[in-house]
């Protein structure tokens, strides 16, 4: 039995509704630009950590805005007002493709740049502000994105050779690796020096203060760990499915797990829907910058 009577007898395309896809893009576009502003607004947020965060939130935001207009594009195109296969059509789906490139492999120096943020906090305590400081923290964050936009151009212009892909999928094992390796080093140090900081003979008072201070900086590094989680959970079936293309595009059984690709596409998208959910249940000082610019009327005088 060939490829394609598996794929349209035993194992039927799965379709999501075109309206699921636009509400997810429009909600989690909505949320991103929120913790965006937050951000921005909320002076007490001006950290490198937060800055991270938010441009982590910045690729969300990219991500949900391209997959709502790519979707808005297939609506028309169903309609009638434009051609699938256009020269205009096609130089946008590159546009599309090269955001949600940019999206994913910013996401990715994100969450690394947050994990280093977290790793100084926790074991430089007192050489922080000196080690992470703004400036740095501009500096990383325009490195960044500028890496990011170039890559993602390359990967779409070339993506239909194998190399490319074999790239894009090695980066996300590698970087998933090294990020995991990262925040189980980072978890196994701290509680060694929590161990050695109990040991210490120094007054309630000191011993307190420090165990408030690594206390708050573990909170933060299990966020990013829950966010990490989740960005795994959402972006793994879409290279699996990757893989499956080059590793075996016409049998049977890859051919079924290839047919549910509009779920890893909702998958993919849902993660921007998540991010914020998890920055605002993990973080009080989130939510109480979203009470204010949610309820207050008057930004200033609530501030």
């Amino acid at each position: 039995m060939n490829a394609t009577s598996v794929n349209q007898t035993d194992c039927p395309e799965v379709r999501v509704p075109v309206p699921l896809f636009f509400t997810i893009g429009v909600v989690s576009l909505a949320e991103n630009l929120l913790v965006v502003v937050a951000v921005i607004w909320n002076r007490n947020l001006h950290s490198p950590m937060y800055a991270f965060i938010c441009s982590l939130a910045a690729f969300n935001t990219i991500a949900s805005l391209t997959k709502t207009w790519e979707t808005l594009m297939i609506v028309l195109a169903d309609v009638g007002q434009l051609e699938k296969k256009g020269p205009s059509e096609i130089k946008l789906d590159d546009v599309v493709d090269s955001l949600m490139c940019m999206s994913f492999i910013g996401s990715f120096f994100s969450f690394l740049a947050i994990a280093v943020d977290r790793y100084i906090t926790i074991f430089y305590a007192l050489r922080y502000h000196n080690i992470m400081t703004m400036w740095r923290t501009r500096v990383i964050l325009g490195v960044i994105w500028t890496t990011c936009g170039v890559s993602a151009v390359l990967m779409v212009r070339f993506f239909h050779s194998k190399f490319i892909m074999i790239c894009f999928i090695v980066l996300f094992v590698v970087s998933l690796a090294m990020i995991c390796f990262f925040y189980v080093y980072m978890f196994m140090l701290a509680r060694i020096h929590a161990r050695k900081i109990a040991a210490l003979p120094t007054s309630g008072g000191g011993k307190c203060q420090r165990k408030l201070w690594r206390g708050r900086s573990m909170r933060g590094a299990l966020t990013l760990t829950i966010l990490f989680g989740a960005f795994v959970v959402c972006w793994a079936p879409f290279f699996l499915h990757l893989i499956i293309i080059m590793v075996c595009p016409m049998n049977p059984y890859c051919e079924c797990y290839r047919s549910l690709f509009q779920l890893h596409v909702v998958l993919l998208m849902s993660h921007a829907l998540i991010d914020p959910v998890i920055y605002a249940f993990r973080s009080a000082e989130l939510r109480h910058t979203f009470r204010k610019m949610l309820l207050c009327s008057d930004w200033r005088r609530c501030s």
